[in-house]
């Protein structure tokens, strides 16, 4: 979504769902893994809303939907492509029914493209550029050149546009040539989908497409868990700016996070490649801060681009000084020498981390809430990775799986020297503090109970942490030591005072000691602070918000008022980055005069009699500037060309998403020789397992009744009585076929390793149909491991280690196994 959007978020929120006319859920069983979220479907289906259920099984979300398409788990990319097909055909037949002003304007279907460029259907599944390698194992050079796929520009850099969209070197003309390959019969063959039924998911979604219509794509770890999961993604990307659905209310793509802060965590940096905000993170080109400057802001030309990642320095060196204080000057760059760099085009993810700790290169882990031996991929690999450290230290509420990793079945304790550390750690209520759920909603909640024993809060042991080793280094010295004792560190000599950090958050004028109200008030000088610029608007100074419950904390607010249009915003509860803004990309919902498209929805509109120069009613405008037609910007700010983009050229395996079969895959490509995608990241090429050993397709999936891992559920005695052991999910044809009933246990097995489950035969999975052929898939559950009151083998024993070209997310959701009567 960043590539196509500028941001990586949900772009509209849970309450908007219930303004939504149809809804796709793709890679998404919200009625299951989001029952709460279910609620805002239910309202709109109460309004006449249609529910699109998209999924290998037949979930509890398909059992509510009025349209069910089976998928083969995988495939997202051709259903979508298919679905994007059928709307270029309609627009040239049906022009009217669609937004063709919000295509040409606010698009980058205009532009034209290096006329070098060509695509798969010219390449075999390749893009022009691939100087990559057949060798599966050759990593470092899996990756194109992408010179041809970038924007024709004129002499001043701006990208030209040819707004009849009829040249055949512009983008909307070039899609048409890609996505016209993925007829409803080359579906049906990828994906198994029965055409009728692809069909009618394709003429119900693009019904969204009209003026005053809206449809919203709710997608999870089903699209994101896949060797190409980012360009499922930017399928649906397309999809939907050609419907005109992004900006607008009920419109959109909303991630569904599974953890209350997981969009909290990312935006305050949990991921290796960004700082708080999503600055990059630097690397080891960047010696000094002009450099990381030059490399990370980027540039334009164009008059009617805000092009706001241009305030990059801003909020870098006001980062820097929430660190670092009164260390940080314009003499030392700041401490920007402080940060550590990454190597430049290297990889620090999940797997990475863990493939260099099994060579003994990383020493030391320390695990805050979460369970790897559990929940990452290839567990078994995983878990042996551990035995290999020199000490771990793991931050949780149970006994976890990770704890006793060395306590797991068949481990060779007497040869395990990893020295454990387990710090007993309070649950969510326990503690005070904020969370930003998937909405971009950060909501205040306060401690309601005590923890028991020795238990303490993350923020505690983090202090603490801080504290002694500041004084170390202080006392001792070290490698790089001033980056932790020259710390602008003090949030009280107790506890730490939480409102300290989330103030600290925010920013201060330091040349007042004020929270500042807003990161347009940030500065590069080094007078300005914030540890998340994004944050900036949070936490005011109290006369600022008198009346919220703690005065000047926006987070803690509960407002109910939803004037001035009463389409579930709800501005005064709580507070939503970026400066409590509702919808991002709200000036796409409005023509090039500042009026909605949809005058029943309105998200925001153009007041001509608001101020001295008019001003817009309703939620935050997305940049603020005035229509199109009155001098104003594009609207999609945090691009540099100021355009939403059909055409991404910042994508790792292509500008354009093409399908390719998983790298475990049962069948071969239809569309191309190139079998899997050419840029994804192997890292056990021997450890692939092939359809003649392993001829089934397997997922994994979560239960409603169980958390994740399982430590906080497994220890419950009701929610083990409710769901007691793990179970492999399967057909009642496969059932018949491998002489297998519903209760018998049952191996199994991939090439990385085997589980001992329940067989579970229901109808909700049916066998694919794909082009004459059948395909059979299975679910295996992941919750459960070898301690607690509930233990049970963990589907992640069978996942590979392999992850998408962008983002290198493991592929959780599509690989082979075997399946027999244990």
């Amino acid at each position: 979504m960043a590539e196509t959007f500028g941001r990586g978020a949900m772009t509209n929120h849970w309450n908007d769902i219930a303004n939504s006319d149809v809804i796709m859920a793709i890679g998404s069983n919200p009625a299951e893994n989001h029952p709460a979220a279910f609620g805002h479907i239910t309202k709109a289906k109460e309004k006449g809303a249609k529910l699109i259920s998209v999924d290998p099984r037949f979930t509890r979300t398909s059992a509510k939907a009025e349209v069910y398409a089976p998928i083969r788990s995988g495939t997202d990319i051709a259903f979508i492509s298919g679905m994007v097909k059928y709307v270029l055909d309609d627009i040239e037949k049906n022009p009217g029914s669609y937004n063709l002003t919000y295509i040409k304007e606010y698009t980058n279907s205009t532009y034209l493209i290096n006329p070098d460029y060509k695509g798969p259907a010219e390449l075999e599944g390749l893009f022009s550029g691939y100087a990559g390698s057949a060798n599966e194992a050759d990593n470092g050079k899996r990756k194109y050149d992408k010179s041809t796929w970038q924007f024709q520009t004129d002499a001043d850099g701006i990208p030209m546009r040819d707004m009849t969209l009829k040249d055949p070197n512009c983008v909307y003309q070039l899609m048409k040539k890609h996505f016209n390959r993925y007829t409803p019969e080359k579906v049906n063959a990828i994906c198994g989908t029965p055409v009728e039924d692809f069909l009618q998911v394709c003429s119900s979604f693009s019904y969204s497409g009209r003026k005053g219509k809206a449809g919203t794509i709710l997608y999870a770890m089903g699209t994101t868990q896949h060797t190409y999961g980012t360009q499922n993604i930017r399928s649906y990307c397309i999809l939907q700016l050609l419907l005109a659905n992004i900006g607008i209310a009920g419109g959109g793509i909303n991630a569904m996070r599974g953890e209350s802060n997981v969009q909290g965590s990312t935006d305050h940096c949990l991921l290796f490649h960004i700082l708080p905000g999503y600055l990059k993170v630097p690397d080891n080109t960047d010696t000094t801060l002009a450099k990381y400057l030059e490399r990370t802001t980027p540039k334009n030309n164009d008059p009617k681009s805000l092009n706001w990642w241009q305030h990059t320095p801003k909020y870098v060196v006001s980062l820097l000084k929430a660190w670092y204080g009164k260390n940080a000057t314009k003499d030392n760059d700041f401490g920007f020498h402080y940060l550590p760099k990454i190597e430049s085009g290297q990889n620090y993810s999940h797997i990475s981390l863990f493939e260099a700790m099994y060579q003994g290169v990383i020493k030391g882990l320390m695990v805050w809430g979460q369970n790897p031996a559990v929940g990452g991929p290839n567990a078994n690999l995983e878990r042996a990775a551990m035995d290999k450290l020199d000490w771990m230290v793991v931050t949780d509420i149970w006994q976890t799986e990770t704890a006793n990793f060395w306590k797991r079945p068949g481990a060779d304790t007497a040869n395990i020297k990893t020295e454990v550390f387990l710090l007993p750690a309070r649950n969510s209520w326990e503690k005070e503090g904020s969370v930003t759920n998937s909405s971009r909603w950060s909501q205040w909640r306060y401690k309601a109970a005590d923890g028991p024993g020795d238990a303490e809060d993350d923020l505690w042991m983090l202090d603490q942490l801080a504290k002694r080793l500041m004084k170390l280094y202080a006392d001792e010295g070290g490698p790089s030591a001033g980056s932790l004792s020259d710390l602008d560190w003090n949030y009280g000599a107790g506890h730490p005072d939480v409102r300290a950090v989330a103030k600290e958050i925010n920013g201060y004028d330091l040349t007042t000691g004020k929270l500042m109200d807003s990161f347009g008030g940030l500065k590069n000088d080094g007078t300005t602070s914030s540890g998340n610029w994004l944050y900036c608007n949070s936490y005011v100074e109290p006369d600022k918000e008198p009346d919220a419950p703690i005065p000047g904390n926006r987070a803690s607010r509960r407002g109910l008022d939803d004037s001035p249009f009463n389409i579930g915003l709800y501005p005064g509860w709580a507070w939503c980055w970026p400066v409590n803004r509702r919808i991002i990309y709200n000036r796409a919902s409005v023509d090039l005069d500042g009026n909605p498209w949809d005058a029943e929805h309105p998200v925001i509109k153009w007041n001509p009699a608001k101020g001295e120069k008019g001003g817009w009613d309703g939620d935050v405008p997305d940049g603020g500037a005035p229509p199109m037609n009155q001098g104003g910007y594009y609207p999609f700010i945090m691009k540099p060309e100021g355009l939403s983009r059909f055409f991404g050229p910042g994508m790792a395996e292509g500008p354009l998403p093409e399908h390719y079969e998983p790298w475990e895959t049962p069948v071969d490509n239809v569309m191309s020789r190139q079998k899997s995608s050419p840029a994804f990241k192997i890292w056990r090429p021997d450890e692939q397992g092939t359809p003649d050993k392993y001829p089934i397709v397997c997922s994994t999936y979560r239960l409603c009744e169980h958390w994740q891992g399982g430590q906080m559920t497994r220890n419950m005695p009701w929610v083990i009585e409710a769901q007691p052991e793990p179970f492999c999910e399967m057909s009642e044809e496969l059932a018949a076929d491998r002489g297998i009933a519903n209760g018998d246990k049952v191996i199994v097995e991939s090439a990385r390793g085997k589980v001992e489950v329940v067989a579970m035969v229901t109808k909700r999975f049916k066998p694919f149909q794909m082009n004459g052929r059948k395909v059979h898939q299975v679910g295996v559950i992941w919750h459960w491991g070898y301690t607690g009151l509930s233990t049970g083998d963990s589907a992640n024993c069978l996942t590979p280690h392999v992850g998408d070209a962008n983002t290198m997310i493991p592929e959780f959701k599509a690989f082979l196994v075997n399946v027999k009567k244990a």
